[in-house]
């Protein structure tokens, strides 16, 4: 692990995939390969199982602890050898020129609110809890959505841009638009298109607006001004799921910074790099972790 880690903060050029099985199938726990070699994913016709390659060579293993659904659950990610990696730490952020790797915590039309558990060691992904039950969102949340791994929000950063609002101590999101329903752990080969900054009980939590290259509509989907003529409206119900969401649990409605709009791509490029950095300093322990797990 130690030398996937030391290429991944060395290069974010690089890539890396895992993938996992549907939440909503309620299967028993399962086991999926990877392989680090080529970036083709190949699926076979069983639901259980698939790999996957990119440009690195060691074998690497997602695995399920516990069943979906309960508190205990989580998913793992183990190399060859069967050391733990880190979906947050170890896969690499770039792919190429404006491609980047995407972690799907929770695929589209699904309520079950999953996410990288960032305080824990090898940082899984396992459904968020409050006052020690699951939490789940109040109506279905209608894109893929997860992480950019190798960023960080920084809680002590301050940003003059959004309101002075300091970053939320997370990995940045990403709101994914295309029109295939992925799965939980599975890693999607993105651009970015716009950013939304939201402001959640004072605490800058960026959306980044992103589609798969695979999606039928991807080549023609460049800018924020593309996804509002490919995908009307999209962008106004992105911000306003993400306003509106916390409105049944009795809390006041998320705000926005920017003029309440989103930002284009160049401004999402700019958030994603500057996370980026963030996230090499924390992991170089140039600012104090807290809670956060650097393994």
């Amino acid at each position: 692990m130690a030398a996937i880690r030391a290429m991944t903060i060395a290069s974010n050029s690089t890539c890396s995939l895992l993938t996992k099985s549907p939440f909503l199938l309620r299967q028993k726990p399962l086991a999926y390969s990877l392989c680090l070699k080529n970036l083709k994913l190949r699926c076979p016709s069983s639901r259980r199982s698939y790999t996957c390659r990119a440009i690195y060579n060691p074998e690497v293993q997602v695995k399920e602890e516990g069943q979906p659904e309960t508190l205990d659950y989580r998913v793992f990610f183990v190399d060859k050898s069967g050391k733990k990696v880190s979906p947050w730490h170890d896969v690499p952020l770039q792919l190429g020129t404006d491609v980047f790797n995407f972690i799907v915590e929770i695929p589209k039309e699904s309520d079950a609110k999953m996410e990288v558990a960032t305080d824990e060691p090898f940082t899984p992904i396992k459904q968020d809890t409050k006052k020690g039950k699951l939490r789940y969102y109040p109506y279905n949340i209608n894109w893929n959505y997860g992480l950019l791994p190798q960023t960080w929000e920084d809680p002590s950063h301050a940003n003059s841009e959004v309101e002075g609002a300091f970053g939320d101590n997370d990995p940045v999101d990403v709101v994914e638009i295309g029109e295939t329903r992925r799965k939980i752990g599975e890693v999607v080969k993105v651009k970015p298109l716009a950013a939304l900054a939201m402001i959640d009980e004072g605490e800058l939590d960026w959306k980044i607006v992103a589609i798969s290259l695979d999606d039928p509509k991807a080549s023609f989907v460049n800018d924020v001004d593309d996804v509002e003529k490919h995908f009307p409206g999209t962008l106004t119900a992105i911000r306003d799921w993400f306003r509106d969401y916390k409105i049944p649990d009795g809390k006041p409605p998320n705000k926005f910074g920017l003029g309440n709009k989103p930002a284009n791509k160049d401004y999402a490029l700019k958030v994603i790099a500057e996370t980026n950095e963030s996230w090499n300093k924390l992991v170089k322990r140039s600012i104090p972790a807290g809670e956060l797990s650097l393994v």
